[in-house]
């Protein structure tokens, strides 16, 4: 439990110094390769009214805060069962490798082995003990993973809050007839994209 602790407060930690030194800060570029905009040019401020390091630090702070700042609600029951998903497992995993764990201590101290049913041996004991310790530090590898997307999520997700995406967009399966060479006809399938 004390590295899952270590391991969220460095999480944090990095977010909190990402989100500190990336802020926007005007560079002066004087080079004949850069070039000017124009006065009434739109900045991302002013088509977007979504903040992404806002997105991705509430993302942080609560899991699925930044996908409802961003007015992306179907998302948030995935992240939270997700992160449920990984929480029941990793929990599940731990205390079966601290049971197996604690009967292979027993059973080398000369005890009984409580798990005499399951496993008779203490080579098995100690395989599963194994087992089960790799199993939970790899989804709290994937768990930590799962975290650090869902806050990438929010953040490219506030960033293209910004484009205009057409509302005729549209992608259809329709059949189709086709002439060939030697004029006959051809029946088929075929995929329309309409914008």
């Amino acid at each position: 439990m004390n590295l899952m602790k270590r391991i969220l407060f460095l999480a944090v930690f990095a977010i909190f110094n990402y989100c500190a030194f990336t802020q926007d800060q005007p560079v002066l570029i004087d080079d004949s390769t850069s070039i000017k905009a124009e006065e009434n040019a739109e900045l991302f401020q002013e088509v977007s009214n979504l903040n992404p390091q806002r997105a991705a630090l509430l993302s942080a702070v609560l899991p699925g805060l930044g996908q409802i700042y961003n007015k992306q609600y179907w998302k948030v029951p995935l992240v939270i069962s997700g992160l449920l998903v990984f929480a029941h497992y990793i929990n599940y995993n731990n205390k079966v490798y601290h049971a197996f764990r604690n009967a292979a201590l027993i059973e080398n101290a000369g005890g009984d082995n409580p798990y005499a049913e399951l496993v008779s041996t203490s080579d098995g004991l100690v395989r599963n003990r194994d087992t089960f310790r790799q199993n939970r530090d790899f989804l709290i590898v994937l768990g930590s993973a799962f975290y650090l997307l869902q806050i990438v999520d929010a953040h490219v997700s506030a960033h293209l809050n910004e484009f205009i995406v057409n509302k005729d967009l549209t992608f259809s399966i329709e059949p189709s007839i086709e002439s060939t060479p030697l004029f006959s006809q051809v029946v088929g399938v075929s995929f329309a994209l309409r914008f």
